[in-house]
């Protein structure tokens, strides 16, 4: 190449750079409620935005996190005062008084407080600052990064990130211009005229992109991080390709396969639930990997915990259960004010459907599992479904997630499937993209099975707590040639509701289900059969939400872990190091603060103890405590053993651990195993678990 080919060519891609300064800067946000222009630098963890915003109010008030500085304030060209109104903790609290007309452009910025990756799974549920490193960058929507101009609205959001950074917004991804690319549209990945990315600055080497949702949105999340970017295209019919992207750091996108198969099962999700709810309602859906123990879905895309995205269970259950959050919380909004149905109709369509898929046992055991849950939960926190919010502890968890579950089992089997099914379609097509709650739902399925179920939902949404329900006795008064009546007398504790339950009859070859309604707290139901049966049993495959009897509740961890006033024992009373690592295992594991007490707690007949030590400090603590040994079943297995056992009115569950180091290792997998009667684990990785057996008794029938 000669010296002239140079210059010009020198020259062609000077004026390519100044074009591009001039096309790639945004447009105005007239038709946007807010548009952003974000600077993110993650090393030095500096945030720069740039914002134009229409809000809904003149007295426009608004939250900042307290280390986002605001530079400016303007409408059209005039200066605004910002007031500060006050705040809590680090939120800051700002008032502007706009003109009637115009957009209100801000500018501020900060440097934001470092990613904290040492945070647990319930520290990340309680919210979080917004947070940077070069590792990973998290501005959740309610985390205060950005001025929200109204309870739901449509945004554009244009970023810029160091070259060997990623970022996604939820919404389409509009352009988005990769490091190395030059020139104002050459690799600008879809870039239209009238849609440009900005760059004020714009260098080379950087990445950009530009994000739009032109939906009603609760939110802006953003996220960023050392990504490496894998993409797969799915025709549809009618309809522009879906994108689907995997955004994995170097480690995880190099493990064989991994990337392709969460592109693969995204497809065979988002399939699955567009043909039982409706059309898929977004372009694109992504598979985020989060430095932080985190399982959030948000329209398009899904942010999981690096470490269990390894997992392979993970892509056969949580992956579907955020994919279908794209239809329900995201496709169409919870209205919070009249309480969060979406998780529980998640958990009830994807988690819950994979298990019945599997076999009915594992049905019944996940149903069981929501029921002790439910049985762990003290008084104070048996709070109405219609309260529940957000997952924030394992009680309100309970409630949300799996009573609501529970909710739509019993309204399936009171309506029946068809209706259930077109309940279900009819609610997406009245609610799509609008702000619902429970009242949608009752009618979406009222007017599907053509019943009033203003009763049903009531109780089961307003009234907190549930029945406990007993089978006082059964007598079969014969009438001639076999058959004859059954009295079934039954009683109620607690709040009284009228319930649709199960009674099963064994007559010794066979057995038969009728349904009852009850709704009393004392009677007498009577049924006309052909024969005796000479046992029953009530609701014996768990099918209706309840305080289960002594005798079908197995104990589990959850118990413990949601104390009010919790205890736990040290059985090494004079190792300084057991015992610290004892007290550090018990603040993870107990969702209030532990009192560390005396031996002399495990005689009480009043309260659960946590008990921890190293195996042969445990056996022996059992033993001069008069409470059952080691079970046999776990052996010597592993590192460190973890049960639960109930001698009479006591109840003990135990952390037995080689040594301090082993009992450390617990800290962070044990919390997840609330669910467990046992489990047995080697370093941090839990290795066996499983439930006591608890199966309940049937009740023998009466001949008169």
């Amino acid at each position: 190449m000669n010296e002239v080919s140079r210059s010009a060519r020198a020259l062609m891609q000077m004026l390519l750079a100044v074009l591009a300064l001039a096309v790639l800067r945004p447009a105005l946000a007239s038709e946007w409620p807010i548009a952003l222009d974000v600077v993110l630098d993650p090393a030095s963890r500096s945030l720069q935005v740039e914002a134009e915003l229409r809000p809904t109010e003149r007295d426009f008030r608004f939250v900042l996190h307290a280390e986002l500085r605001i530079a400016s304030a303007e409408v059209d060209g005039k200066a605004l005062r910002v007031e500060s109104v006050g705040g809590r903790g680090e939120v800051r609290a700002w008032r502007i008084r706009l003109p009637a007309e115009g957009v209100l452009r801000m500018r501020y910025g900060g440097t934001l407080p470092a990613l904290d990756a040492g945070l647990d799974h319930r520290e990340v549920l309680q919210g979080m600052p917004p947070m940077a490193a070069q590792g990973g960058t998290f501005l959740s929507a309610g985390s205060a990064w950005y001025p929200r101009p109204a309870e739901v609205f449509s945004y554009r959001v244009d970023v810029r990130v160091p070259g060997g950074q990623r970022v996604v917004v939820p919404g389409r991804l509009v352009a988005e211009h990769l490091p190395g690319e030059e020139g104002a549209a050459a690799g600008v990945a879809g870039l239209r005229p009238d849609t440009p990315t900005s760059a004020p600055g714009m260098l080379a080497r950087d990445y950009r992109a530009r994000f739009e949702f032109d939906h009603a949105a609760d939110g802006i999340d953003l996220m960023a991080g050392p990504w490496i970017v894998r993409e797969h295209r799915v025709e549809r019919v009618g309809a522009e390709p879906l994108r689907l992207r995997t955004y994995f750091p170097p480690a995880l996108d190099a493990e064989p396969g991994l990337a392709e198969a969460y592109l693969h099962d995204s497809a065979r999700y988002i399939a699955r639930y567009s043909a039982r709810i409706g059309a898929y309602p977004f372009t694109e859906f992504s598979v985020v990997a989060s430095p932080l123990p985190t399982g959030f879905g948000m329209p398009t895309l899904t942010y999981l915990g690096e470490q269990v995205l390894r997992l392979p269970f993970i892509r056969a259950t949580s992956l579907g259960h955020e994919v279908l959050h794209n239809w329900w919380g995201n496709g169409v909004l919870v209205d919070y004010a009249r309480g969060n149905w979406s998780e529980g109709l998640t958990t009830f369509m994807a988690d819950y459907a994979y298990k019945e898929e599997q076999s009915d046992v594992a049905a019944r055991e996940m149903r069981l599992g929501w029921l002790r849950d439910f049985a762990a939960l003290p008084m104070d926190g048996q709070q109405a479904l219609a309260a529940f919010r957000s997952r924030t502890h394992g009680a309100a968890a309970a409630v949300g997630y799996g009573k609501a579950a529970m909710v739509f089992v019993m309204l399936r089997d009171l309506i029946g499937e068809a209706a259930f099914d077109r309940g279900i379609k009819l609610f997406w097509e009245q609610n799509r993209f609008r702000i619902a709650g429970w009242k949608e739902l009752q009618l979406a399925f009222e007017q599907a099975s053509g019943r009033v179920l203003a009763d049903f939902f009531r109780q089961w949404l307003d009234v907190a707590g549930g029945p406990k329900v007993a089978l006082e006795q059964a007598y079969f008064v014969a009438q001639g040639n076999g058959g004859g009546v059954l009295h079934v007398e039954l009683s109620q504790s607690g709040p009284t509701h009228t319930l649709h339950l199960p009674l099963q009859m064994e007559d010794g070859s066979g057995s038969q289900t009728r349904w009852l309604n009850v709704s009393k707290a004392r009677e007498t139901i009577r049924l006309t059969l052909e024969r005796a049966p000479q046992t029953l049993s009530l609701d014996p495959e768990l099918r209706v939400w309840r305080r289960l009897d002594e005798a079908q509740l197995p104990p589990i961890l959850r118990q413990w872990m949601l104390e009010s006033a919790p205890q736990v024992v040290i059985a090494d009373e004079g190792d300084a190091a057991l015992a610290q690592a004892g007290k550090s295992l018990a603040t993870r594991f107990f969702e209030r603060p532990p009192r560390v007490v005396s031996r002399a707690a495990l005689s009480s007949a009043r309260d659960p103890v946590l008990l921890v030590g190293t195996h042969a400090a445990i056996d022996v603590t059992l033993a001069h405590a008069g409470l059952p040994p080691r079970p046999a079943s776990l052996g010597a297995r592993g590192t460190a053993q973890v049960w639960t056992l109930r001698e009479g009115a006591r109840s003990v569950a135990v952390v037995s651990a080689r040594d301090p180091a082993a009992l450390a290792a617990l800290e962070r997998p044990l919390p997840h195993y609330g669910g467990q009667s046992w489990l047995l684990a080697e370093g941090s990785r839990v290795f066996e678990r499983g439930v006591w057996d608890a199966q309940g008794a049937a009740v023998a029938v009466e001949m008169r």
